[in-house]
């Protein structure tokens, strides 16, 4: 496909504005430019543009640039009009086919972690249905959720769950509150929940949570299959495809990229 063409002044100068937006603060001129890859005085000229666009804002008194009005309206304005559930399925289908396996998404519902899309692998055999509230602590959706949702929202149903399972003794079952915590905190530190015969026997599967730009978890993408051809290990195909698509959504969804 021949790529159409465009205004290369427009891409380049862009550039200065990508650096701020990843930049913890106000940049000096000298410190963006080379950032940007280009001279001082070639973003200079960039910058008295953008200056008058209301996108690019200078301090009088230290000199630096950073983001201006015109930027906070079009960034706020792009975030209302995004809609996790739809972006998220829009890349389920090639999702699937890149893991081999079910995908699915979840959302927080009235009752807890809901499912509300599935796209079952060819090859799968029928395990949830649309609408099905996860449990907390025996599903990767639940241990998603239980681990990125305030504390308070999560602790009554966790109380209600361990009670239940006092008397379970299996591997990936936490049954007391020490090991449930323990079992959240390390989900929270790979940033994917994974269960392994938890939910239902010779089934495994991961979940990653998606967060919009104000750092709270909108929805949980995952991915499910037989334990005997599912690749349970935490830098699989399925784990690790999961988590870049995650990562990939939240970012869309105006989450900073972290800085190299």
């Amino acid at each position: 496909m021949k790529e159409r063409a465009g205004i290369q002044s427009v891409e380049v100068g862009f550039a200065l504005l990508q650096v701020l937006a990843q930049s913890e603060g106000a940049l000096m001129l000298r410190d963006l430019a080379a950032s940007a890859g280009m001279s001082a005085a070639k973003a200079h000229r960039y910058l008295v543009s953008f200056q008058r666009l209301g996108l690019v804002h200078q301090d009088q008194g230290s000199t630096r640039y950073d983001l201006g009005p015109a930027a906070l309206q079009l960034g706020l304005a792009a975030l209302t009009r995004l809609d996790p559930v739809k972006l998220a399925r829009e890349r389920m289908a090639p999702l699937m086919a890149e893991i081999g396996h079910t995908v699915a998404l979840a959302v927080w519902g009235n009752l807890g972690p809901t499912i509300v899309h599935w796209q079952e692998s060819p090859h799968a055999m029928t395990i949830l249905r649309l609408g099905d509230v996860m449990p907390l602590l025996t599903s990767a959706t639940g241990r998603c959720f239980a681990a990125f949702m305030p504390h308070d929202l999560i602790a009554p149903m966790l109380k209600t769950e361990l009670t239940r399972l006092q008397k379970i003794k299996h591997h990936d079952v936490p049954n007391t509150l020490t090991a449930a915590k323990a079992m959240l905190d390390e989900v929270r530190q790979r940033g994917l929940a994974r269960v392994t015969d938890a939910l239902l026997p010779g089934v495994a599967g991961f979940s990653a949570p998606v967060f919009d730009s104000d750092a709270h978890m909108v929805l949980a993408m995952v991915s499910l299959g037989p334990t005997s051809s599912f690749d349970v290990s935490w830098t699989g195909a399925p784990a690790q495809a999961l988590r870049q698509a995650a990562q990939q959504l939240s970012s869309e969804l105006g989450v900073p990229k972290p800085i190299a």
